[in-house]
């Protein structure tokens, strides 16, 4: 496989800010996927940046911790070139995404009214070799039954009860709009009523397309699309709680999770690459299109989100999302908590995306 024209060779000095970054942040989140491919290798994106061709440095991030930021630099500026990856006529695009915080309870309360549901049993993936003749090709998951697999029960069909008996509640929440943006987020830490901290993270979907209210109340005149934002369709939300479920329910992809530990508070969750996220350094990608493990110089000069500058930073491709798709588009993983969900939220930007790509893939050049 040889590299996608996409990619247009470049030099350091033609990335801006790239002297100034923190390359010893982005290193860090580099090495925890340099350990994790000894146990499961990535899959090589379709643009042709092969795993194989990261095992030097891997092998290297695995075995040295940089002193500084400039060694840190120096590490990515020996073993990788970059890129501009072309955005296909236009600009590249940015969003945020963050790990929610908010109050749960174990059990059912008069307060804690909505919860958090587990995989059910007779949820199955489902591909090319077990789909049924006429199902939806875009399904990935179908619900079992004993004359086949069908279309499992959409978001609607869920909130009004077509699980319910089965124990499948991993935690109650109080509020409906903020159980559907950790739907949305694919995780969250749930501060529990008896003092524990607890994590759910993504574990399947019912499988159809996602469809987000942004959209929705942009294409019925409710939100101007210029200012569709988290913040603003929760402030939607908040004057109208008697639509909630008439425009969530236009969503028909409803997410299940399952428990995970907090090992480190500093940390986000365990992502698609199976390694913790990092705030402001792991990024998702369409990961059909790019391989895992991939660094990312990301430049952005109207996002001033982060930190009130520009935002210019090199970042680790550790995720990915299902409206996450194209060459030159990037989810940016913010942290957790108001804090980060207050930039996630807003993060809607203009991009020039940098591949990092393997210097070895370098030197046979670009298809």
């Amino acid at each position: 496989m040889s590299l996608s024209s996409a990619f247009k060779e470049k030099s350091f000095g033609d990335l801006p800010g790239w002297d100034e970054d923190d390359h010893l942040a982005a290193f860090a989140a580099f090495k925890r996927s340099a350990f994790h491919v000894l146990t499961k290798p990535y899959r090589t994106g379709s643009l042709g940046v092969a795993f194989a061709a990261f095992a030097e440095a891997y092998t290297e991030a695995r075995s040295v911790s940089p002193a500084n930021r400039s060694e840190a630099r120096s590490f990515f500026e020996r073993h990788f070139a970059p890129a501009l990856v072309a955005a296909g006529g236009g600009a590249g695009l940015v969003t945020g995404f963050y790990e929610p915080e908010v109050e749960a309870s174990p059990v059912r309360t008069e307060r804690f009214t909505v919860p958090l549901l587990s995989r059910p049993a007779d949820l199955v993936d489902i591909d090319d070799k077990n789909r049924p003749l006429g199902m939806d090709p875009y399904l990935a998951f179908a619900r079992a039954t004993t004359t086949g697999p069908v279309e499992y029960f959409d978001r609607g069909a869920i909130e009004r009860g077509a699980l319910s008996g089965r124990n499948l509640e991993i935690a109650w929440l109080a509020d409906k709009v903020d159980a559907f943006f950790i739907h949305v987020q694919g995780a969250a830490r749930l501060k529990m009523a008896d003092g524990r901290l607890c994590r759910v993270t993504y574990a399947a979907k019912s499988g159809q397309r996602f469809t987000g209210p942004g959209r929705i109340l942009s294409e019925t005149g409710e939100i101007p699309l210029e200012k569709v934002t988290m913040q603003s369709i929760r402030a939607w939300f908040k004057a109208h709680p008697e639509r909630v479920d008439e425009i969530l329910w236009q969503n028909r992809s409803y997410i299940f999770f399952r428990e995970a530990p907090v090992d480190d508070p500093e940390l986000g969750p365990i992502a698609a690459a199976k390694v913790p996220l990092t705030a402001g350094r792991s990024v998702a990608v369409d990961r059909l299109l790019h391989t895992f493990g991939t660094p990312f110089y990301i430049v952005a000069p109207t996002l001033t989100a982060f930190g009130g500058k520009p935002f210019r930073g090199l970042m680790i491709a550790q995720d990915t999302g299902s409206a996450i798709t194209g060459a030159a588009r990037g989810d940016l993983f913010a942290g957790s908590g108001d804090a980060a969900g207050e930039i996630a939220g807003v993060v809607r930007n203009a991009a020039d995306f940098y591949a990092l790509v393997p210097r070895g893939l370098v030197d046979r050049g670009y298809a």
